[in-house]
C-alpha cells in the first residue's frame, strides 16, 4: 500500500478564498489560532467582514480549520447598525484565565473589549478600556485616537499598545503602552510614548523606518520585541526592549511584502510583489519562531492574504530579514512534482516596475496583473493570477526539483503568445510553452528540463492580449 505524502504548506495559508489581514498569532494548547481583521473579496474599503478564527495543529501549519465566527461587528454597543468596521484585533489571556479581545471600531477613538472562555470563542462584549474615572481612553482631553490595539497579559497587568501615525502629522507623536488593572479594562498607569512617529524621530535611531500602524507585543527570554508597520507600509519592523513601557530601540525589518531590501536574489530596492500596508507578529511554534503577515492581492488594498515565514532571533536577539516565499508554511522547499495554484506566487511583476498596489488610487490599473478568484466573496473558488501581459512574470519560492522533464500549465484568455520558463527572474530560459486564445482552462505542456536541486520558478508571459494562469504542473 502507498503511504499517501502529507499535505504541503503554501502562503497564503489559509484557503485561496479567505481573506484574513493583520493576523495576531497565539499557541493555546497544541493548537495555533490567529485572530486578524477580515477583508471581503472585491470589497470597497478594508475590513468589511465579522470576526472568524482559523486554527491549526502545531505540528501542521497546512491543515488549517475554521472556527467560525467568532464575533460580529453589531456585537459592540456603538455599532448596532453595523455601519462601523472591525478593525484589526488581538487577543490575549486574562488573570481570571479567559480570553479578551481587544478592538477598534473604524470611526470611534476608543478601545473595545470582547472575552470568551475558549480561544475560538464564540466572545462577548465586555466594555471599553477606561480611566479610573470611567473616561474612555481616546476620549479625555489629550488622549491620541486609539488605533490597532495590541496586547501582552504578565500577572496582574496587561500592557496595551496602540497608534496610528502618518507621515507628517504632528498631532500624532508615535505608538502609545498603557497599563491595565486585573479587571482588563481600567487604567493603572497612563498612556506613554514607545516609539516614535516620523515628525519626532530625529536621532531617536528609528529614521526611515518610524511607527505608522500595527504595533503587536510579544516577549522574547526577557526582552520585550515591539512588532509594527512603518511608515513605508510594506515592511514589518521589530524594536526591543528591557521594559515593556519605556527604552525601545529600532531592531531592523523582519519582512516586507514587496520583498524590499532583500538582494540575495535580485537589487534589494527592486520590489518582487506589488505591496501595500502590512500587520502581523512574531509567535514560537513546535520551537521554531514564524512571521505572521499579509499581503494584497485582486489589485486593491482590501482583499488581503494572511502569510507566514520561518524567522531565526540570533543569539544577539536580532531578527535577520526573510524573503517572502510560496513555502513558508511547510518548513522547507515543495516537493518538485505534481500540480500547484498558480494564487501561491510570491513574486509577481510586469515590465513597468510598481512598489505599492494602487498607488494612485484604491485599485491598480489593467497594466498589471493580480491574484484574483472567480465568483463573490464566501464563494470557495481557487485562487489565479490574471491579466498577464507582456512581461508579466509570476515567480514561485522553493521547490526541490528531481527529473523534472515537462512543464504543463492552465491558461485561459485572450492571448496568443507563450510562457516562458525560469530557475531566476533574470536567469535563462529554460524553455518555452505556447498559448493561445481560450474562453476555458486549457492545459499546455511542453519538454522543459528543469536541473536538479532547489530552485524558484518563473512564467514570464510574452506575447499579444493578456493571459490569466490558474496552475503548473511539473513532471
Amino acid at each position: 500500500m502507498t503511504k499517501q505524502m502529507k499535505k504541503q504548506g503554501f502562503n497564503p495559508y489559509l484557503p485561496s478564498w479567505e481573506y484574513i489581514p493583520d493576523a495576531e498569532p497565539y499557541v493555546f494548547g497544541d493548537r495555533v489560532y490567529i485572530y486578524g481583521s477580515h477583508d471581503r473579496f472585491n470589497g470597497h474599503a478594508f475590513c468589511l467582514n465579522d470576526y472568524v478564527c482559523w486554527s491549526a495543529p502545531v505540528d501542521n501549519l497546512a491543515d488549517w480549520r475554521y472556527e467560525g465566527v467568532i464575533y460580529r461587528k453589531t456585537d459592540d454597543p456603538l455599532n448596532p447598525d453595523g455601519r462601523m468596521c472591525l478593525y484589526a484585533p488581538d487577543v490575549t489571556v486574562g488573570p481570571d484565565g479567559r480570553y479578551y479581545l481587544y478592538y477598534v471600531l473604524d470611526k470611534v477613538p476608543v478601545v473595545s473589549v470582547a472575552v470568551s472562555d475558549t480561544p475560538a470563542g464564540k466572545f462577548e462584549f465586555y466594555g471599553y478600556v477606561r480611566y479610573p474615572d470611567g473616561t474612555r481612553l481616546g476620549e479625555r482631553e489629550g488622549d491620541q485616537p486609539q488605533f490597532d490595539p495590541g496586547v501582552l497579559t504578565e500577572g496582574d497587568r496587561t500592557y496595551l499598545y496602540t497608534g496610528f501615525c502618518a507621515v507628517g502629522d504632528r498631532s500624532r507623536k508615535g505608538a502609545q503602552a498603557t497599563v491595565l488593572g486585573p479587571d482588563m479594562l481600567t487604567i493603572v498607569e497612563e498612556p506613554v510614548f514607545v516609539l516614535p512617529s516620523e515628525p519626532y524621530s530625529e536621532g531617536t535611531g528609528f529614521e526611515g523606518h518610524e511607527f505608522f500602524e500595527a504595533p503587536s507585543i510579544r516577549k522574547v527570554g526577557d526582552k520585550y520585541y515591539l512588532i509594527y508597520s512603518s511608515v513605508v507600509m510594506h515592511e514589518l519592523c521589530y524594536a526591543v526592549s528591557d521594559h515593556p513601557t519605556k527604552g525601545f530601540k529600532y531592531g531592523g525589518v523582519i519582512v516586507s511584502n514587496c520583498d524590499l531590501h532583500i538582494d540575495t536574489y535580485k537589487p534589494a530596492n527592486k520590489p518582487m510583489y506589488y505591496g501595500g500596508n502590512n500587520h502581523g507578529s512574531i509567535v514560537e511554534i513546535n520551537g521554531q519562531w514564524y512571521i505572521f503577515y499579509h499581503r494584497q492581492t485582486n489589485g486593491t488594498h482590501y482583499s488581503r492574504q494572511g502569510c507566514l515565514e520561518p524567522i531565526e532571533i540570533l543569539e544577539d536577539g536580532s531578527i535577520p530579514q526573510v524573503e517572502m516565499t510560496s513555502c513558508g508554511p511547510n518548513g522547507g522547499p515543495l516537493v518538485g512534482r505534481g500540480e500547484y495554484p498558480a494564487y501561491i506566487a510570491c513574486n509577481l511583476f510586469y515590465k513597468d516596475e510598481e512598489m505599492y498596489t494602487g498607488t494612485y488610487g484604491a485599485w491598480m490599473d489593467g497594466r498589471f496583473p493580480k491574484i484574483t478568484q472567480d465568483g463573490k466573496d464566501g464563494d470557495e473558488e481557487i485562487g489565479y493570477i490574471m491579466n498577464m501581459r507582456d512581461s508579466a512574470t509570476a515567480g514561485f519560492k522553493y521547490f526541490d526539483c528531481k527529473g523534472i522533464k515537462q512543464v504543463k500549465i492552465k491558461v485561459r484568455g485572450y492571448c496568443r503568445g507563450e510562457f516562458q520558463v525560469k530557475t531566476a527572474w533574470d536567469g535563462p530560459v529554460l524553455g518555452t510553452i505556447p498559448v493561445d486564445f481560450t474562453n476555458i482552462w486549457t492545459e499546455y505542456t511542453a519538454d522543459i528540463a528543469i536541473p536538479d536541486g532547489v530552485h524558484a520558478l518563473y512564467f514570464t508571459y510574452t506575447g499579444e492580449g493578456n493571459a490569466s494562469l490558474a496552475s503548473f504542473t511539473l513532471i
